[in-house]
């Protein structure tokens, strides 16, 4: 089975009394890299391997600090967050930036390569509710 990765942008936020107290440029606004609703797909096999390479500098670094673990695990095929999500194979995640930070859906993408992988996929149940939470 193959597995691609889907970022959206859910929100750009900002806090101009924490930029206004502690940035150098107190009035630097929202992330001027991302916008809400900007989608990225990321591929991850022989031809194409956006996850080594860091998407060739379509994204922040920053923000790439913050997600890559789950976008590498979905990748992989893992579980994003285990117990966390109303679904496995999603995170919503944000960048480190905190007086302007960005809000991301990271989404696990699943390619069945075969009839087989066609008829276990359709039999899975990636869906967690407040009975399954994991709390802490």
């Amino acid at each position: 089975m193959q597995h691609e990765c889907k970022i959206t942008v859910l929100e750009t936020k900002v806090f101009a009394d924490y930029q206004e107290k502690y940035l150098a440029d107190p009035k630097a606004g929202p992330c001027s890299f991302f916008k809400k609703g900007d989608t990225f797909v990321l591929k991850r096999n022989r031809k194409q391997d956006d996850f080594y390479h860091l998407m060739n500098g379509k994204f922040c670094g920053e923000a790439w600090d913050a997600i890559s673990r789950y976008v590498y695990t979905a990748l992989q095929g893992g579980s994003i967050m285990h117990q966390w999500t109303n679904d496995e194979r999603m995170m919503i995640a944000c960048c480190n930036d905190g007086t302007r930070p960005v809000i991301f859906k990271i989404e696990r993408i699943d390619i069945p390569e075969t009839e087989e992988e066609k008829e276990w996929l359709e039999k899975q149940n990636f869906k967690n509710g407040r009975e399954d939470a994991y709390t802490g």
